[in-house]
């Protein structure tokens, strides 16, 4: 079933199926994973048979599985991704999500198309012309306010297409879709998957005097999302789909943060019973949880809101793209191999394994992992007082002195928790059991309204302590632990007190959940793939660059189709030899550096006069000039490509099996007559 507009959808993200399957457990309405190709994460796909193992276990619960067809495709790529597309959604997914247009305009099949947030969604009409198009879902870009999203909403069928948002994990500078520093730099696109990440690198940021205004600071490095505080907000403005970034992350991460905003989305979906516009969940089951869900134990960069309550300061991990952990106390002692730690908190324990780290004098993060730890002070009786014995040597511990403030970026105790079973979720079943001609006839009912019945042919004698029967009769019907239901009531349609053995009542109880199990995989309906309006609507532009990533001639016909004039090619197709933007971001480095005009006080028509002048990055090398586009308060990274990134993409193009393609990069004589 589609995804209804009352109905609140967790999206999870899986490296592989047994993540996928633990997202499930853990509470999420949907998956998304790589398929066998083609997807943004290049490292992170899976084979068919493990994309089948994981949509069965989803499906039990009605959760659905999305696999990410989300980068730009050659020609000759078309062919192959359309096969796989149907492999796919034979292995039984729900949904595509995708970026490249081409897509369109080939043979898929009859599965829902999501739009990835790849395709760069910030405005009203882009999101109008994507619905129109035939998406049912679009996820939008990480940049926008409450405003902005509550505007998109406003303006699309909330039946037809439903809004996504990153909530939580790592956050890509750019708008995503829109940076092209990899391939400069590397031939490794970001937009097939292969992104080098230089925005984690540390620069020298020079400005138009040549002056050095920061030195090796990690000035395109973004803190993790964390929208915990804005949930409500965001249903209040139309979002439906709440994602969690994180294809590469570990096991631990996505039990975390699923049972985390699991929690949050439940407490929301609660509040609201009864009032005027109830919510729900998007799939079925309630999931309990075996620890309590903390944000700050996997690995992150710091939070940030980013820009959804308006543009902040402190968006940035300028200091390092590294885990810099909770702070837990200070040095007070450091010994020839080992150190000795005061905690904040009393209560706080160390453990043999744990990961510690601090700041050296240049602000630089250097980890201290320990080997052992063990209570230190008064024969080991102060609490709080530790001493560690670190895996490196003591004298390697660079700046490392008392007073130091140490944090704790790894917990073992932690690990290990979530190394274990840590979640249960189950569907409620009411259960009745009743007289036949034969014997007894069991009835499981669940959440949803679907049924599972199995009968047994039994002689019944009458029980000869009544009490005892019945509640014998209550325990061994209750007694689902091996299944995804738990009993919420249990009805005994008899006409008396019946003694039956378990040996009866076990196999009649299993019977009856396998059944219900069956109906339940005979009644789940995939969500049906949406209908472009027709005649095809005119796409907002009349003219595309190279920024709308048109990389094959389906590509290009889909949009002709919907009246685009002149359309170029993608970055990756190297017709831009010059310096170009390689990177549209809404972060601002004047900004966070307190140099932006716009932050002048006292200046009378700053807004309008003042232009911000271009600095440097530099690293190494590569050196790239930063723009700043005032007007949008945006930022421009700008740089040309690498000749040997040039020179490959000659000799590929050479062995590959595609036919080249013809983009104009003026507006043909026949159109600008018409014009």
């Amino acid at each position: 079933m589609s995804l209804l507009s009352h109905q609140l959808e967790l999206l999870a993200p899986a490296r592989d199926a047994d993540i996928g399957i633990e997202a499930i457990n853990h509470g999420a309405d949907a998956v998304y994973i790589g398929g066998p190709g083609f997807g943004a994460r290049a490292s992170a796909g899976n084979d068919l048979r493990s994309i089948e193992r994981l949509c069965k276990h989803a499906h039990r619960f009605g959760s659905r599985i999305f696999i990410t067809l989300n980068t730009i495709l050659r020609d000759d790529e078309l062919e192959p991704a359309r096969q796989m597309a149907w492999d796919v959604y034979n292995a039984g997914a729900d949904v595509l999500i995708v970026q490249d247009m081409g897509l369109l305009e080939i043979d898929l099949p009859p599965i829902q198309l999501h739009a990835s947030t790849q395709t760069d969604i910030r405005t009203v009409d882009k999101a109008r012309f994507l619905q129109d198009a035939g998406f049912s879902q679009i996820v939008l870009a990480r940049e926008l306010t409450i405003e902005q999203i509550r505007d998109i909403h406003a303006a699309l069928d909330a039946e037809r297409c439903k809004l996504e948002f990153f909530v939580h994990g790592a956050l890509c500078v750019a708008y995503s879709g829109q940076c092209f520093i990899s391939h400069a730099h590397t031939g490794r696109s970001a937009n097939r998957g292969d992104c080098s990440q230089a925005c984690r690198l540390p620069y020298e940021v020079i400005d138009s005097q040549g002056r050095i205004v920061a030195h090796e600071k990690h000035v395109l490095s973004m803190k993790d999302n964390n929208q915990s505080a804005n949930m409500a907000a965001l249903i209040d403005a139309g979002v439906r789909s709440f994602k969690i970034e994180g294809r590469y992350k570990d096991m631990a991460y996505v039990k975390n943060i699923t049972a985390h905003y699991r929690k949050l989305i439940d407490e929301v979906i609660e509040a609201r019973e009864g009032s005027a516009q109830p919510l729900a969940r998007a799939s079925s089951g309630r999931t309990t949880f075996t620890f309590t869900p903390d944000p700050n134990q996997n690995f992150n960069r710091e939070f940030t809101d980013y820009f959804v309550n308006g543009r902040k300061d402190d968006i940035g991990a300028f200091d390092t793209p590294k885990n810099p952990g909770q702070a837990i106390g200070w040095v007070s002692k450091v010994g020839p191999d080992w150190v000795e730690l005061e905690c904040s908190d009393p209560a706080t324990v160390l453990h043999n394994g744990d990961g510690l780290c601090y700041y050296d004098l240049q602000k630089e993060l250097v980890g201290l992992a320990i080997n052992r730890a063990e209570p230190a002070g008064n024969n080991g009786q102060a609490k709080g007082h530790w001493r560690v014995y670190p895996k490196d040597p003591v004298a390697g511990l660079k700046d490392l002195r008392r007073g130091t403030e140490i944090n704790r970026n790894r917990d073992m105790d932690w690990v290990r928790t979530l190394d274990k079973k840590s979640s249960d979720r189950r569907i409620g079943v009411w259960a009745s059991l009743a007289e036949t001609a034969h014997g007894l006839s069991l009835t499981l009912t669940d959440e949803d309204g679907y049924t599972g019945t199995a009968d047994v042919a039994q002689a019944l004698q009458p029980a000869r302590d009544p009490a005892t029967a019945e509640a014998s009769l209550r325990e061994h019907l209750g007694r689902f632990g091996g299944t995804i239901f738990e009993p919420l009531d249990i009805q005994l349609n008899l006409s008396q007190p019946w003694f039956v053995p378990a040996s009866v009542l076990n196999p009649l109880r299993r019977d009856a959940a396998a059944a219900l199990e069956a109906a339940r995989a005979a009644g789940y309906q995939r969500p049906q793939r949406a209908q472009p309006v027709q005649p095809p609507v005119p796409y907002p532009e009349d003219t595309l660059t190279y920024l709308a990533n048109v990389f094959n001639s389906k590509a290009r016909d889909f949009y002709a189709k919907h009246g685009v004039k002149v359309i170029g090619a993608a970055y990756e197709s190297h017709e831009e030899e010059g310096e170009v933007s390689l990177m549209i971001t809404k972060h601002c480095v004047r900004w966070s550096m307190s140099l932006c005009p716009k932050q002048a006080k006292g200046v009378i028509g700053v807004k309008g006069t003042i232009k911000a002048e271009p600095m440097q990055l530099v690293n190494g090398k590569e050196k790239l000039t930063l723009r700043f586009d005032c007007k949008p308060c945006e930022m421009h990274v700008v740089g040309k490509m690498k000749k040997s990134v040039m020179n490959q993409r000659e000799r590929d193009m050479a062995e590959a099996t595609a036919v080249p393609m013809t983009f104009y990069r003026t507006r043909p004589a026949a159109a600008a007559s018409r014009s």
